[in-house]
């Protein structure tokens, strides 16, 4: 999984859960005949740029597996890429923020998604019902390392057994996972801690 923050390819956001099944969407746009049409790359590409520029956002990076040329726009007659998903990493109030969505099965519907998203998060404010500051708490980026020791990320002794490391990530993310009331930031440390250990693990066998 990569952890740099780069256009293309798509740079998926550690800790994020992917999707397992692509739904189609329903975003459409009216056509020339008075019909609708997909949205495009392009239009998904603005109205999220538009959506992070009435945020305030800085620092932008949108991540998917869309190749663009250097005018920023998307190659003509290209196969959709297998993965659709996307990620838009950026900075909110000097704070790094990452949100991403693979639900859909085209990459356009994930941009726009993205968008819509945070269309909303702007409208909670709005209404009164809480801040952008409280709604983005969960997606705030993660450092790549917290600094912290993985037996004490992890709550076990430094000498614990490869068994007992297992058993307390699996218990630790049951609770640290977004889907169960976690964050993003807490999963992620959790998986840099475990992964340290196994490396530890699998160089002494």
């Amino acid at each position: 999984m990569k952890t740099e923050q780069t256009s293309f390819p798509l740079c998926w956001p550690e800790g994020w859960t992917r999707s397992k099944f692509k739904t189609r969407a329903r975003f459409f746009s009216r056509s020339g005949g008075g019909g609708t049409r997909p949205k495009s790359m392009v239009e998904a590409r603005t109205f999220l740029s538009d959506e992070l520029d009435r945020l305030g956002a800085s620092r932008v990076v949108l991540s998917t597996n869309v190749e663009l040329k250097l005018d920023g726009q998307p190659y003509a007659n290209r196969t959709p890429p297998k993965d659709p998903g996307a990620a838009v990493y950026f900075r909110f109030r000097e704070k790094p923020v990452t949100l991403a969505c693979d639900k859909w099965d085209r990459v356009e519907d994930n941009v726009w998604a993205i968008g819509c998203h945070i269309e909303a998060l702007r409208g909670q404010e709005r209404w009164g019902v809480g801040t952008i500051e409280q709604a983005f708490r969960g997606y705030m980026a993660i450092p790549e390392r917290t600094g912290m020791d993985w037996w004490t990320v992890l709550g076990v002794a430094i000498n614990a057994s490869l068994e007992q490391v297992e058993e307390a990530y699996r218990a630790k993310a049951r609770i640290a996972h977004p889907d169960c009331g976690g964050t993003n930031s807490a999963m992620a440390q959790l998986n840099l801690a475990i992964e340290e250990a196994r490396k530890i693990f699998d160089s002494a066998n």
